[in-house]
């Protein structure tokens, strides 16, 4: 018995309104009326013999086989759009020096940079893992192309992504930060260091004492610090490693300020290789980065 071939279309608007919470919004997305967005989904349960939509209160939930056909929905969508842009991809080439912090070297940009070594072949990407103010300077100096870089939004040349929440970060377990008459102890990095700068001034303006207890130059070592609770730091939610605790004003800690990342490409005309990496960027980060 032949099998139906599963609509494409169908299978992207059901994607679509889930992660957008509905078909019509869905509809929205993919340019379809809502009775055409409708329609796709009744030729979907045509095609898999079964209801893929259930009532819920005012609503519409996933029936059990829906959830089944969403899964294979991002499969199958995934494999197609790297095919095409695989297709596409091989038609551009070059070399693009890149820069990010360690703050999201480890997390979702590897996956996005070898999503995207897979479907450019004839682009050469190199990597370059540094704190923000020298990657800038790095950038300045031509030795990179396109910076992802969080705290110089007032440059001509950054293009914001996101506002990044500042965090207090310490160490799992629920013993007190803040103890009568010992001050807190900092896990931070080296100077100059925008994170440093602002935590240090939330603690003052707030009139709670601070000493310097661990000082490093690598995010790897500063996690291990204060996963032994050596000291309490700041950084983004961004990249927080699951084993360490946020912290709060519940913690008796201050806010802290949000910081902006952007992104900074070179003044030279950008190439299509630059450009396309830079597009493909700015799309996961849109979808990864924790705000």
């Amino acid at each position: 018995m032949a099998l139906p071939n599963l609509d494409m279309d169908a299978l992207r608007t059901l994607l679509a309104s889930q992660q957008l919470g509905g078909l019509h919004r869905a509809a929205e997305r993919v340019g379809r009326s809502q009775s055409a967005v409708s329609q796709q989904m009744r030729k979907l349960e045509g095609q898999v013999g079964q209801s893929l939509f259930r009532r819920q209160g005012k609503g519409l939930a996933l029936t059990e086989t829906g959830e089944l056909v969403l899964s294979y929905a991002r499969r199958i969508l995934d494999l197609n759009d790297e095919v095409v842009l695989a297709i596409q991809g091989a038609a551009v080439a070059g070399a693009v020096r890149f820069g990010l912090p360690g703050d999201f070297a480890e997390t979702w940009l590897p996956a996005a940079l070898g999503h995207f070594k897979r479907t450019h072949p004839g682009v050469h990407v190199e990597i370059a893992v540094e704190k923000n103010g020298v990657l800038l300077e790095r950038l300045d100096r031509d030795e990179l192309d396109l910076v992802l870089v969080m705290g110089y939004g007032s440059r001509q040349d950054a293009e914001p992504i996101a506002k990044l929440q500042m965090a207090w970060i310490g160490a799992p377990g629920g013993d007190p930060v803040l103890r009568r008459d010992t001050p807190l102890d900092l896990a931070l990095y080296n100077q100059p260091c925008f994170f440093r700068r602002a935590g240090i001034e939330a603690l003052e303006s707030a009139n709670i004492s601070w000493r310097l207890a661990y000082t490093t130059a690598s995010l790897q070592s500063l996690w291990a610090g204060v996963a032994a609770g050596l000291g309490v730091t700041v950084r983004t939610m961004s990249g927080v490693p699951s084993s360490l605790r946020l912290l709060d004003s519940n913690d008796g800690l201050p806010p802290l300020p949000a910081v902006e990342l952007c992104l900074h490409s070179s003044a030279r005309r950008m190439s299509p290789a630059l450009a396309e990496l830079k597009r493909v960027v700015t799309a996961n980060a849109a979808v990864n980065i924790r705000c």
